[in-house]
């Protein structure tokens, strides 16, 4: 069974259910367009690492001298010596705890050189928060643009700061396809909460005809094998619709609901 809304579903935003829809989104994906693109290509599912240092509750001591340690046979004089050698003067305490995030992402590789392409990025909430992970991925996505490598973007996201995108208009979602030929020049999809997901041109290595991506459809196989309809209408959308897109979206729910 499809998703019932006809664009981005916004219940598969809840925190608790997005990671999920992250990480099984990105694979429909690269089925897709590997039917498409095989055997000149290679589609690779692809990690970005996000470390964060727990907070300093979360921490442990690293350890300390054993002020026990016997000095031997020597005298007590010799053993208050030792003692101090051993001691440290004071103790502090090292962020040794860290948290790893991994997310998922596309590469479409030349077969025969191992070439990068394409990179196709599906973006999380801590792509979009301000913070370390934010600039951290911004650091990325300015390696790609000053690069030979074209960029797709996807924001599924209602949430959070948009990243810097010159020109986009008020949206709640959006995807841009940046080929490298064009820069600074990029082609922006903005898609509001009603609309129907776009089909998004792959550019390739020319001559090659683009590659069709058909958001929407991947959206609806997914629901339905991942069983969505099961479980995230216990939830709300986060962040919340305005009022007049939460009484137009009442209408899909399921009359369970």
């Amino acid at each position: 069974m499809p998703s019932p809304f006809p664009g981005m579903n916004p219940y598969l935003e809840q925190e608790e259910v997005w990671q999920d829809f992250h990480q099984s989104f990105l694979p429909q994906l690269r089925a897709v367009l590997a039917e498409q693109v095989r055997p000149a290509y290679v589609v690779k599912v692809e990690e970005h690492l996000f470390i964060h240092e727990l907070g300093a509750e979360e921490r442990r001591l690293l350890g300390r001298s054993d002020v026990a340690i016997a000095a031997g046979q020597g005298s007590a004089a010799s053993a208050q010596s030792a003692a101090a050698v051993l001691e440290a003067p004071s103790y502090a305490r090292l962020p040794v705890a860290v948290d790893i995030e991994r997310h998922a992402y596309l590469e479409i590789r030349d077969r025969r050189g191992r070439e990068l392409i394409t990179v196709i990025e599906l973006l999380s909430p801590s792509n979009k928060r301000l913070g370390p992970d934010r600039e951290q991925y911004l650091g990325k996505r300015l390696q790609f643009l000053h690069s030979n490598v074209h960029l797709v973007e996807i924001d599924l996201l209602r949430g959070g700061p948009r990243l810097p995108v010159d020109g986009l208009v008020k949206c709640d979602y959006y995807a841009l396809v940046s080929r490298w030929e064009d820069r600074a020049q990029t082609g922006v999809w903005p898609i509001g909460v009603r609309d129907p997901l776009p089909v998004l041109p792959i550019p390739l290595r020319a001559p090659d005809p683009n590659a069709r991506l058909d958001l929407q459809a991947v959206l609806h196989r997914l629901y339905d094998e991942a069983g969505y309809a099961d479980y995230i209408y216990t939830g709300a959308p986060q962040p919340p619709l305005a009022p007049e897109d939460d009484t137009w979206a009442r209408q899909f729910l399921p009359s369970s609901i």
